[in-house]
C-alpha cells in the first residue's frame, strides 16, 4: 500500500485531526498533534498495566491513544490551561472518557502530592532545551524546558513509578547521552531503545526509550525507518505500528 507522507502531514496543519477512533482539536495548544505523539502512543509497552500517567498531555492525543490500547485508567498532567481545557474537551468526545483523568498542575507539584503510583509512565518532553525561547509564552512552555525539563521529568517520574514501573519517552536522538545519564542518576535504565530515521538517506532524529529501575537487564535496540526514500511513502514498519490509529492505513 503507498500511503502518501504530504496528505497525511497537510491533515495534521487542520485544526484537528482525525484518527480511526477519535478526533483530536489541537488549535489551542501550542504543540500540534504530530509524528512524535503518534510515535509514543504507539510504540509504548503497555503489558500488565492498570494505571498511566501522561506527563504534559497537551491536546490529550497519547492518553486517547493509550486508552485506545489498553483497560488501564489513565491520568494527564498539564501546565497550560487552554491545553488543558482543549483536552478535556477531546477526551469528553473519545470512547473511552470514563478512563481518562486530566489535571491542570506543573508536574513539579503534581509528582510531590499524588498518591498514586504507575506501571506506565509516558512523556513527549521539551527539547529544545537550549535554543534562543520563542516569543509566545505557551509554545514556550511546551516546546522549551519553562515548565517541565528532563530533570523534573526523571525525578518526579522516579518517585511515581511502581514497582518495575516503565518511563516511556521520545526525544531527540541529539539528546540520548545527557537523557540516560541523568536517568541513572534517578537509578532508572534502558530497557528498550528504538531509533528514528525519517528516511533511509538522514541521520537519526529521535529516539524511543522505555526505562525501569532494574539494573542490569539488557536493552533492546531497534531502529525504525519512517518514510522511504521518495519521502513521499510510509515504510512498512511505520504503517505496521501505527495502523490501528490512522486512516489511512
Amino acid at each position: 500500500m503507498l500511503i502518501n507522507a504530504k496528505w497525511i502531514r497537510r491533515l495534521m496543519s487542520n485544526n484537528y485531526f482525525a484518527f480511526k477512533q477519535f478526533t483530536i482539536y489541537h488549535d489551542q495548544c501550542a504543540m500540534k498533534v504530530g509524528t512524535d505523539g503518534v510515535l509514543l502512543g504507539s510504540w509504548t509497552a503497555l503489558e500488565n498495566t492498570s494505571r498511566i500517567l501522561d506527563v504534559g498531555t497537551g491536546s490529550g492525543l497519547i492518553a486517547v491513544m493509550l486508552a485506545q490500547r489498553s483497560t488501564a485508567i489513565i491520568d494527564g498532567v498539564e501546565i497550560d490551561k487552554d491545553a488543558c481545557a482543549q483536552s478535556r474537551e477531546n477526551v469528553a468526545g473519545c470512547p473511552w472518557p470514563q478512563r481518562i483523568n486530566l489535571f491542570h498542575d506543573s508536574f513539579r507539584h503534581f509528582s510531590d502530592v499524588i498518591p498514586f503510583r504507575y506501571n506506565v509512565i509516558v512523556s513527549n518532553p521539551p527539547y529544545f532545551q537550549n535554543s534562543l525561547k520563542p516569543p509566545v509564552k505557551s509554545k514556550a512552555m511546551a516546546k522549551h524546558d519553562t515548565g517541565l525539563n528532563y530533570t523534573i521529568l526523571l525525578s518526579g517520574s522516579s518517585r511515581l513509578l511502581a514497582t518495575e514501573g516503565r518511563l516511556s519517552v521520545i526525544i531527540p536522538a541529539v539528546d540520548y547521552k545527557q537523557f540516560t545519564g541523568l536517568a541513572d542518576f534517578y537509578r532508572l535504565c534502558p530497557s528498550r531503545l528504538t531509533w528514528i530515521r525519517p528516511s533511509p538517506e538522514k541521520e537519526c532524529s529521535r529516539c524511543l526509550i522505555e526505562l525501569t529501575e532494574r539494573k542490569g537487564i539488557a536493552c533492546n535496540e531497534t531502529e525504525l525507518i519512517i518514510r522511504k526514500a521518495d519521502l513521499t511513502t510510509y515504510t512498512a514498519e511505520y504503517i505496521e505500528l501505527t495502523r490501528d490509529f490512522y486512516l489511512a492505513f
